[in-house]
């Protein structure tokens, strides 16, 4: 998919799903607003992260480059007889790819060590070119602005390490994000799986209200040891519960779930629009309109970035609404064809 270290590959939030709006998802959810992106917190980040990291420099060994075949480091009489050939697209000779397989092509800007050290620690059992090559496609996942671009990166990581568990974090955010909650889910539990952490669980609860399943949401919001999680991460798996709530038809209880310190603290965080903004929306949902302006207010405040819509949201209950310019001028007389409205004096 929120500790302050820096980009991660492709760590994405709850907050950043896109529902059809401002977004970029490709798939609208059940139960949300269209145009409020992100179900519960505005628009969506191209960010990796819901712990953000990712860093730069180019090491560039040629398989990095993207475009190239990988071939079996072993050719020989092997490749030349019938069924010989290539071993099958996974092993590490080929390392993942077929012959007939190019791998998408990465731009020269990204290098291995834009990755966050953290996630590197994970690529450390593999060789060091392979480790390279599999740094850039996360690190080119996270900074995709298209998401379809991002999980094609992600996806050409998986096939070269699919047993490293920030690898499959990156293909579940990947997945998240273009809207494929399933594949999303898999990839993510497979992920806490193998490293043993829960700071998937916001993004796996949101699926699941995705898909509909709200029980198992909300029990995978329970499930959580929020000691051992940052503030972040306990604030996301807050937002997703609310929008549960809210999907149960129950919005006082979406309020509720919000109702945290930091609603009321004059210190602005990086999360603090999208806590804002799905305050404002459990607000609007339990009729409590003027509240729900006052933090649409502070959440546009919170996010000079426009990271979310709330500016939008905010105009749209104050009923403001941008006519075009060029038509209120035009009924003041039809421009003829030197440009200049005719004259409505009378003659």
């Amino acid at each position: 998919m929120a500790r302050e270290r820096g980009p991660r590959p492709g760590a994405g939030r709850p907050s950043d799903r896109s529902d059809g709006g401002q977004g970029s998802g490709t798939r609208r959810t059940p139960g949300d607003r269209a145009g409020a992106s992100a179900r519960d917190g505005g628009r969506e980040r191209a960010s990796w992260s819901a712990r953000d990291r990712n860093s730069d420099s180019a090491r560039g060994s040629d398989r990095d480059r993207g475009g190239e075949r990988t071939w079996s480091a072993n050719r020989g009489r092997d490749s030349e007889r019938p069924g010989g050939g290539l071993p099958r697209a996974g092993r590490d000779e080929v390392h993942g790819w077929t012959a007939y397989e190019p791998r998408p092509q990465v731009p020269d800007s990204v290098s291995a060590q834009q990755l966050d050290p953290e996630a590197r620690a994970q690529l450390n059992s593999l060789p060091n070119d392979l480790a390279d090559s599999v740094a850039r496609y996360l690190v080119a996942a996270g900074l995709a602005e298209d998401p379809e671009q991002g999980y094609t990166y992600a996806q050409a990581a998986k096939r070269l390490a699919a047993r490293v568990g920030v690898v499959r974090e990156a293909c579940g955010i990947a997945a998240y994000r273009t809207g494929q909650w399933a594949e999303a889910l898999s990839e993510l539990r497979a992920a806490r799986r193998m490293t043993g952490g829960d700071d998937y669980l916001p993004l796996m609860a949101d699926c699941e209200r995705a898909l509909g399943r709200l029980d198992r949401a909300l029990a995978l919001v329970r499930e959580a040891n929020t000691a051992e999680l940052d503030r972040a991460t306990q604030i996301e798996l807050r937002i997703v519960e609310s929008g549960i709530r809210r999907d149960q038809g129950l919005p006082e209880a979406a309020v509720l779930a919000l109702q945290v310190p930091e609603l009321t603290g004059k210190r602005v965080r990086p999360w603090s629009g999208r806590l804002f903004y799905a305050y404002a929306d459990a607000l609007l949902a339990a009729g409590r309109a003027d509240e729900a302006r006052d933090a649409f207010s502070r959440a546009a405040e919170a996010d000079p970035d426009g990271e979310t819509d709330a500016a939008d949201r905010l105009d749209e209950l104050d009923g403001i609404e941008f006519d075009d310019l060029e038509d209120d001028d035009l009924e003041d007389g039809d421009p003829d064809e030197d440009g200049h409205a005719d004259d409505q004096s009378p003659g």
